[in-house]
């Protein structure tokens, strides 16, 4: 490839097959289909990118054309990606090969040194600072006029490197689209433009589409939006500060700050969300709850917005739901075979009470709804009263409750009853009004599923003391009880072996002279972070004979636990523990989780 300066689909077939990343039979199906293949890929990204953007950056990359083919590397049972292929030309032309991670990247950085146009005609863009040099990522490993080019005219000690055409292509667009809106709209306000007065201007009119001048504000939002999509988050907070706004992300558990935007838009860009969460735009000094449907690659996502009055001004958090993540199969969560029986006995009860319980962000919502999709059929009527509704979904006769005109869970329970129905979610369980509806329910025949906050599950049954529900109606509604949390999974690109420290080994209590785990060295697939999604971990306990017997009203909660054991529930400690020797989950991870 040094001889030819150029990078084409059959001299990196060449070198792949060299490598052993592919065999002769599956080069020869890539040269013979490689034009065609490309002429597909270069179809497909004219409809995905804007007309401008696309024609400036059209070039369909070997790497992409090859990657397209989703070909097995020979005896591994891994697929061959865009970013293997791009590692593998790095290291043949001698340069250094980065997997570009937006979450660490500086919107300033990337934007301040090239133009929009020069970054996708050159198919180049900045993403760090390392020893007083500006790092350039590049396409094309050949393309060294345009660093050239940099260097003289910008001044800037510049250190090449290599990284894929899709990684770049994404960073253009989105990096480049939000500061282009967000400079716009600064523009507009230096220049007078009234866009702190967006949500007066709304409500005036009562329009659900903001005036073209507004334009930069809404692209900016939209960007800001398909970025979380695209990184897995799962919530997005925008924070005001004294002097700017912060964007931060969680992914996998994990918050990431991501962007400052100037403080003056961050009214407006709250303004927008509100609009499109249908809240009231002039009410700032009451905290809101909405929602936002809308799509992502083909598919349905459901936005929770929340907004809090802080110190200095609106803070929003915006909760991303996913149909996939939230309606799963009860056994693809995380059970393991016994706790999974369990469960389905549980939910299989004509009548009772199912309490689902951990603090939030664990994983409550995912199994409450996977469950009742299991239980859905055209055969029985499910009723939820949730506080806000989650997920819309059609199977269900979802309940929002509506605490500002007096529609609490247990106004609506009592309406509920009267619904016909045959298995009731209650979002949750939190004063004594609504856990005596719930027992009620329980007694007429019907199958109640709702969360507590409680650490574990026998703790549960003191919390429900705690609400004033005497125990003889405790033992005679409650069927089980479900605690949980999530633990993040190691990645499998970069797992490794290590053995437990006999300090780690002692404090874990494990009977073992030696203990293999497994952890993350940290990759391009999961940002350097050694994890990448998360699983549940479960501990049930069921009201057999024995554990109601132990429930009185002046129950001792260690003797619970003692019998809880003895009747074969397993700790939250002993499946993370189970999950981190099976290779799921790390040392550290089983630590941070149940203390």
């Amino acid at each position: 490839m040094g001889q030819s300066r150029a990078v084409t689909v059959k001299n990196v077939c060449q070198i792949l097959l060299k490598k052993g990343l592919i065999s002769q039979e599956q080069l020869e199906v890539v040269l013979s289909r490689a034009d065609s293949q490309a002429a597909r890929l270069h179809s497909h990204q004219q409809a995905g990118y804007s007309r401008r953007f696309f024609q400036a950056a059209e070039q369909i990359s070997p790497a992409e054309v090859i990657s397209s083919f989703n070909l097995e590397i020979p005896g591994t049972g891994r697929i061959l990606t865009e970013d293997a292929i791009t590692e593998t030309i790095a290291q043949a032309v001698g340069m250094e090969y980065v997997k570009i991670d937006p979450l660490k990247m500086d919107l300033s950085l990337v934007t301040e040194h090239v133009s929009r146009a020069f970054a996708l005609k050159n198919l180049v863009v900045p993403i760090a600072e390392r020893d007083g040099s500006i790092l350039f990522a590049q396409a094309d490993p050949f393309n060294n006029q345009a660093i050239e080019d940099l260097r003289q005219s910008r001044n800037l000690r510049i250190h090449q490197v290599l990284a894929s055409r899709s990684d770049i292509l994404k960073i253009l667009r989105e990096f480049f689209g939000f500061r282009a809106s967000v400079l716009a709209a600064q523009s507009q306000v230096a220049a007078g433009a009234d866009l702190a007065n967006l949500e007066q201007f709304v409500q005036m009119r009562g329009q659900m589409e903001v005036e073209g001048s507004d334009k930069h504000i809404i692209s900016a939002v939209e960007f800001l939006l398909q970025y979380a999509f695209d990184q897995r988050a799962s919530d997005i907070h925008i924070e005001p500060k004294r002097d700017k706004s912060l964007i931060r992300l969680r992914v996998d558990g994990v918050l990431h700050n991501i962007h400052t935007v100037p403080k003056q838009l961050h009214p407006p860009m709250v303004s927008r969300i509100k609009l499109l969460a249908r809240l009231d735009l002039a009410e700032k000094r009451r905290p809101q709850d909405g929602r936002i449907k809308t799509s992502h690659k083909g598919k349905e996502v459901e936005l929770r917005v929340s907004t809090l009055p802080v110190a200095f001004g609106e803070k929003v958090v915006i909760r991303i739901f996913d149909p996939e993540i939230l309606m799963q199969d009860l056994d693809s969560i995380g059970f393991y075979p016994r706790e999974y029986q369990l469960y389905r006995s549980f939910i299989s009860k004509p009548n009772g009470i199912i309490l689902v319980t951990g603090p939030t962000g664990s994983g409550k919502t995912t199994t409450l709804y996977s469950s009742l999709r299991a239980l859905s059929s055209p055969e029985v009527n499910i009723v939820t009263v949730e506080d806000p509704i989650e997920m819309v979904m059609e199977e269900f006769n979802q309940v929002g409750v509506q605490s500002a005109i007096g529609v609490g869970f247990a106004t609506v329970l009592r309406n509920i009853l009267r619904q016909d129905p045959d298995i009731i979610m209650i979002g949750e369980i939190r004063d004594r009004e609504t856990a005596e509806n719930a027992v009620q329910a329980a007694l007429t025949g019907h199958l109640v599923l709702s969360t507590l906050h409680t650490n574990d599950a026998p703790s549960s049954v003191t919390r429900l003391l705690d609400l004033g529900v005497p125990s003889f109606l405790i033992t005679s509604t409650v069927v089980g009880i479900i605690a949980q949390r999530l633990v993040r999974t190691i990645c499998r690109e970069c797992r490794r072996e290590r053995l437990l420290t006999p300090e780690e080994i002692a404090y874990l209590q494990l009977e073992r002279g030696e203990v293999a785990v497994w952890e993350g060295a940290g990759c391009g697939e999961c940002r350097g972070t050694g994890y990448r999604g998360r699983t549940g971990i479960f501990e049930l306990l069921d009201f057999s004979d024995s554990v109601k017997a132990a429930i009185s009203d002046k129950m001792d909660l260690a003797a619970l636990y003692d019998v809880a054991r003895a009747d074969g529930m397993v700790s939250l400690r002993q499946v993370a523990i189970r999950k981190m020797l099976e290779g799921v989950t790390t040392y550290e991870e089983v630590l941070a989780i149940t203390g």
